[in-house]
């Protein structure tokens, strides 16, 4: 028997764990990497799609009032104009005037340096806008070609003075924005302006009672200026999103309906209920559109954070569209009796978040018969790898050709099954441990006497004998 341990996970021990049995590795590895970007081995895939698949399941197929749709990652800028990112979406940026790093004001813990280590060397901060700009067709843009000529034109005069040493790239010359040609656009900030602009399309087409929802999952980039703390805040990353749209009489019970099922979703998910903290947003916090914010936080290794968001966003988002499009996104009850433009609730779910709580909750250590173990303890419907079938000795064809069987017979029923013969029997017990493995069968000579196999248990290491035609009716228990 096994005896746990949980105490508070490092950081250290998740990205170690993660690169060793291929979840996460950094972006651009073997170029040197590059900053703020992840790349999911076969493992991490794996968890992150039946973490997304789960979310899926719970807020839109086991629902009657929702609806799905997936909008383009690059959309008119217009889009991005009328919500306020263009003018809006920034972060305080401050410059070392020493060693010229840049950083967020606000991350900062006092007037030091984190690079060269010199106090009082910084910048007064400016606004950052966080988007990613980029360009349609094949033309540069304007705006492009105005920040070239100006950078270049320093670096001619600067020549022909012959001062090239004293010339230096300012901030501001890197973050000019005189003009936004018509070519201009971004790489989506956020998922949740795709579902808006396809609101009417929805309601058109499937005429909904109110309240419904519209629901996406998808990719969205953030230019960051220190991303950091792993997966936590990435300059790439994926957010599972719904928009809600209720009248607004009834937003506030709506409201308390989406805390209880986003805490059920949580639970599904195996966090700990001590390890989850509901944030209400001061109002002076809350993003300009918000009536309401619950920031639902997390305990992870480095501090407690943000996990996922709840805002009522009034009818912010729809009123801005009509206005900017002068489309009409009034919607009408099915007696005539009403016209209304709906307000919103919207619950918005980082995956990479999602999935860095799921790995801190699950990663437990141990002792079995005095030897160390790690293993993580997830959710056996969340594990990436959900069976692993191993012959006792791979160098026997008639243990390796039933292990065959066994697994072909598997294979068929859960998919993700693993055929492990790599090393002695205990050293793949432990590696099973380590990326989550729910069970562990193994073929040995009995077997073939009585038809039997050893299934192992990941979190108790218990095992017992089943008969093979048994087997599957054993694990779904």
């Amino acid at each position: 028997m096994s005896k746990e341990n949980k105490e508070k996970v490092s950081m250290d021990s998740i990205v170690s764990l993660c690169k060793r049995r291929g979840f996460i590795y950094q972006g651009s590895e073997v170029y040197g990497g590059l900053s703020g970007t992840w790349d999911y081995g076969p493992l991490g895939v794996t968890l992150k799609r039946n973490i997304q698949n789960l979310w899926w399941k719970t807020f839109v197929e086991d629902r009657d009032d929702m609806y799905g749709v997936d909008a383009a990652i690059l959309m008119n800028q217009k889009v991005w104009q009328a919500s306020g990112h263009v003018d809006t979406f920034t972060d305080p940026l401050v410059e070392c005037k020493n060693c010229k790093s840049r950083f967020r004001a606000d991350h900062l813990e006092g007037d030091k340096c984190p690079t060269c280590g010199k106090e009082g060397t910084f910048d007064e901060p400016m606004q950052f806008n966080m988007m990613f700009e980029t360009r349609i067709g094949p033309f540069a843009g304007e705006r492009g070609l105005i920040l070239e000529k100006k950078v270049a034109q320093k670096y001619i005069d600067a020549m022909n003075k012959d001062k090239l040493e004293e010339v230096k790239i300012t901030v501001d010359d890197l973050l000019h924005r005189e003009v936004v040609g018509p070519n201009t656009t971004y790489l989506r900030p956020e998922t949740a302006q795709g579902i808006f602009t396809n609101y009417k399309n929805v309601v058109d087409s499937f005429y909904p009672d109110v309240p419904f929802g519209i629901a996406q999952i998808g990719k969205a980039f953030r230019n960051e200026i220190s991303p950091r703390d792993f997966v936590f805040r990435s300059r790439e990353f994926e957010q599972m999103e719904i928009e809600y749209f209720v009248h607004k009489d009834e937003w506030k019970q709506e409201f308390e309906k989406w805390v209880k099922d986003i805490e059920v979703f949580l639970g599904q998910l195996g966090l700990p209920k001590e390890s989850v903290h509901n944030l209400e947003v001061e109002e002076a916090d809350r993003a300009h559109y918000s009536k309401r914010t619950i920031d639902f936080e997390f305990d992870f290794p480095h501090k407690r954070d943000e996990l996922l968001g709840l805002a009522y966003r009034t009818d912010f988002d729809l009123m801005n569209i009509q206005k900017a499009s002068g489309k009409n996104m009034e919607y009408r009850t099915k007696d005539g009796k009403e016209s209304f433009v709906p307000h919103v609730i919207e619950p918005s779910f980082g995956v990479e978040r999602l999935l860095m709580a799921v790995l801190v909750s699950a990663y437990t250590e141990d002792e079995i018969n005095g030897e160390k173990r790690t293993y993580l303890k997830l959710p056996a419907h969340l594990a990436p790898v959900k069976v692993a079938v191993s012959p006792l000795l791979k160098n026997k064809p008639e243990l390796v050709k039933k292990a065959q069987e066994v697994y072909k017979m598997l294979k068929k029923e859960y998919g993700n099954v693993m055929w492990d013969d790599n090393g002695n029997i205990g050293k793949r017990y432990r590696r099973q441990d380590e990326i989550g493995t729910p069970y562990c069968i193994t073929i040995d000579f009995d077997t073939l006497e009585d038809n039997t196999v050893t299934i192992r248990d990941r979190d108790t290491a218990e095992q017992k004998r089943v008969k093979i035609n048994d087997v599957n009716k054993d694990l779904s228990k």
